[in-house]
């Protein structure tokens, strides 16, 4: 990530995060990976994604996803802004919203 992309942590929003209604995560077998099921079709998540996705609750912050990621995996450095980064991805491919 380049310095003009990286997110200044003091800008986090603090609006909790959800799912959109019309998708739902789920771990499918039958793809051995976690997955974004809508009426359309499904989107297969990597790790990473799946992880980040798996603490959006509703009731999570950016920083409050990101306070459980960095107790799930102590020894990963700089989370905040990949997981910014991500997020600005996954609202943008309206998979989540912020409340």
């Amino acid at each position: 990530m380049s310095a003009s992309q990286t997110v200044d942590a003091r800008a986090i929003d603090a609006r909790a995060i959800r799912l959109n209604p019309m998708f739902r995560l789920q771990w499918e077998a039958a793809q051995d990976a976690w997955v974004l099921l809508y009426p359309e079709g499904m989107v297969k998540l990597n790790a990473t994604a799946a992880a980040i996705l798996n603490h959006v609750d509703g009731k999570r912050s950016l920083a409050g996803i990101v306070q459980a990621l960095q107790n799930d995996y102590p020894q990963a450095e700089g989370l905040i802004d990949d997981v910014a980064a991500f997020m600005q991805e996954a609202h943008a491919n309206n998979w989540v919203i912020y409340d």
